[in-house]
């Protein structure tokens, strides 16, 4: 099975509410889509969202670096040569995690599918079910809490929510959160970088001192302040979470050296793909790491790849935070992966299983490329 050429595209979904957070707020999800042919007649899907705040990546540069470089790397190989496929993705150009992780994806959806196999059972297989929490965005205390309460009502047994923007705010919203649906959810917080390393300390001293217990709290420092993140895992009770400060294998392995975080956000986006996504659960393993799998604002294709890695690699990875699927209006992928709710289903069918990309998405799915 040879790579013979690819489409592009971008594909847009309108969320139900707007997602906030400490450093944006967005109304629809959109995703560079990314089709390899090959010469069997089989189709790989990936696709790739753009967190400039994050990655630096806008769809522009996502369709480019795809488009003019890493395609032409692999165009003609041989998908079965997996690890060399994957090398020359790597190698292709410097950093663009999300635009290689579109087509890595894409190359794994196919290498499956040349197996006859789901992904996860390529990835060395697991129970293909998973439950995920659900992101409550940072708002007025009342809608917080309510957003709460309705998760919680819709079968949600785990909740993340944002805080960052507002120290003393930011506590009085998890107090009056955690009063309201503590008994019958787990509660974790994502700063996402919006606190310094001692308001961290100060939010979370006053929340532990108050009874409130938390999962863990997410990324509240920036991503390149590696000594905060140790800071703060020095002094509070509640686990620290590495989200952007962990991009790679060897960040991971860096901060788990210096006791910089208790856990590990493992983001496919982030990773460059799944090959990377891979190794930091391995290595998480063997230091007895707990990581989580989570996902950027992004559609069920990224989604879904992630959602067989999370399966394939549940020795380490305990914890999913793959709802973006659940903030959309429509789901505009059939076929493979079902997220219903807090639940997500694997189907047996080859590779990621995507049949289509549904009529209804197909009106905002507009050809950017094609070879």
């Amino acid at each position: 099975m040879k790579i013979t050429g690819f489409e592009l595209g971008k594909l847009s979904v309108p969320l139900k509410t707007p997602f906030k957070t400490a450093m944006r707020t967005v109304n629809k999800m959109e995703d560079v889509v990314v089709i390899l042919k090959t010469d069997t007649g089989h189709r790989g899907f990936g696709s790739a969202p753009a967190t400039a705040v994050i990655t630096g990546e806008t769809h522009g540069s996502i369709i480019e670096a795809i488009r003019t470089i890493i395609l032409p790397a692999i165009e003609g190989e041989d998908i079965q040569n997996l690890n060399h496929v994957v090398d020359l993705i790597q190698a292709s150009m410097f950093t663009n995690y999300s635009a290689k992780a579109a087509v890595e994806v894409a190359v794994y959806d196919l290498f499956a599918q040349s197996l006859g196999v789901p992904l996860y059972k390529a990835l060395g297989g697991g129970e293909p079910m998973l439950s995920t929490d659900l992101t409550i965005s940072v708002d007025y205390i009342d809608k917080m809490v309510e957003d709460a309460e309705d998760a919680v009502n819709n079968g949600f047994e785990a909740l993340k929510i944002k805080v960052g923007k507002d120290l003393r705010l930011d506590i009085e919203r998890v107090k009056a959160i955690y009063a309201a649906v503590s008994d019958r959810a787990l509660i974790r917080l994502d700063a996402n970088q919006g606190w310094t390393p001692k308001q961290t300390v100060t939010a979370l001293r006053e929340l532990e001192e108050s009874g409130v217990v938390l999962e863990f709290i997410e990324q509240p420092v920036r991503g390149d302040d590696v000594d905060g993140m140790k800071y703060v895992t020095e002094r509070v009770s509640t686990p620290v979470m590495a989200d952007e400060s962990t991009f790679g294998a060897k960040q991971v392995i860096d901060l788990i050296h210096m006791r910089g975080a208790d856990m590990i956000n493992i983001k496919l986006m982030k990773t460059g793909g799944i090959s990377s996504a891979v190794k930091i659960a391995d290595i998480a393993a063997v230091y007895g790491v707990k990581c989580m799998m989570g996902c950027m604002l992004e559609t069920s294709i990224g989604v879904s790849a992630a959602a067989h890695v999370a399966v394939a690699k549940a020795n380490s990875i305990t914890l999913v935070d793959l709802d973006a699927p659940s903030l959309a209006t429509v789901n505009p992928v059939t076929g493979g992966v079902t997220f219903d709710g807090a639940e997500i289903s694997i189907s047996d069918a080859p590779g990621l299983g995507i049949e289509s990309i549904s009529e209804l998405a197909m009106l905002s799915f507009d050809k950017v490329a094609s070879s």
